[in-house]
Order: C-alpha cells, then structure tokens, then sequence
C-alpha cells in the first residue's frame, strides 16, 4: 500500500504526516509516480538547510546579481534614530504540469510592515508584471492597429 509522502504544516508550527490519512492506492501508477515526485524535494525553511545545497547557493546569487542589475536599491547612510529594515528569503520549487522540478526560485523580500510612506521610503518598485496586463495592452493595441516595438 502506497501511503501518502505529504507532510501537513498547520499554522501554529505543528505538523502531521498525511501517511496516516491518505492512500495512493487507486491512482495510477503515473499519478503516484507524479505524487511522488513533487513531495519528494523539499522547499528549506531556514539558512542552515540552504548552505548544505550549492544548488540553492547559486539561486540566492542569481537573485541578488538580479536586484542588483535592475538598479533595485542604493547604499545610503542610515540616520543614528533609524533601524535597519530586515528582510528574509523566501524558496519555492517550481514544477513542471507533469511533476517534475522545472527549477528553484529564491526571493529576498523586505519585512517592510514597519514602513511608513514619506518616512522610510519615497517610492515602492516592483519588477514583476501580471501576465494578464500584458495580454490585455496586447489586445487592445491590436484592435486599435497600433505599433507595437
């Protein structure tokens, strides 16, 4: 009997293995390969699981050469009343539609909650855009027949 690979993280820290819940039994053999697949590698939670794997080294590299060619930040000098802002890193796997691992996506995000606008920052930038943004000016610049470049 196949048991479940799954490990439920509820919020409060505590974790139960979904084994003793769930059965792959009557999936096919290519859905529990699948299952398999994509619960077997593991997002790490915290720096001393990152330093062991050089794979995920490489990613938090790529991220930082990433901000650092976007222009994302300067270096000023920080006033004697103000802290530091800290930030975190965050790790997801991305994966394949049939299972596999497509590749590691490593993120460093700002816990910037503690900001207030006109005071510890002036302007927000965010290197991201939605997809659908994209598809919609596409659209729309079709039905205009504008030129796009």
């Amino acid at each position: 009997m196949a048991k479940g690979l799954c490990v439920l993280k509820h919020s409060s820290g505590t974790t139960y293995a979904l084994g003793k819940y769930l059965t792959y039994d009557k999936l096919s053999p290519k859905y529990q390969e699948c299952i398999a697949k994509s619960t077997t590698t593991t997002e790490p939670t915290n720096h001393s699981e990152v330093v062991k794997d050089p794979g995920w080294i490489e990613v938090m590299k790529n991220e930082i050469n990433a901000l650092e060619g976007n222009q994302t930040w300067e270096i000023a000098s920080l006033p004697e009343e103000k802290k530091p802002i800290r930030c975190k890193w965050i790790f997801k796997v991305k994966y394949k539609a049939i299972g596999d691992v497509e590749r590691f996506k490593a993120r460093l995000v700002t816990k910037g909650y503690s900001q207030q606008e006109g005071i510890d920052f002036q302007e927000t930038f965010s290197p991201v855009v939605m997809m659908k943004t994209v598809r919609a000016n596409l659209i729309i610049a079709y039905q205009k027949q504008w030129y796009i470049h």
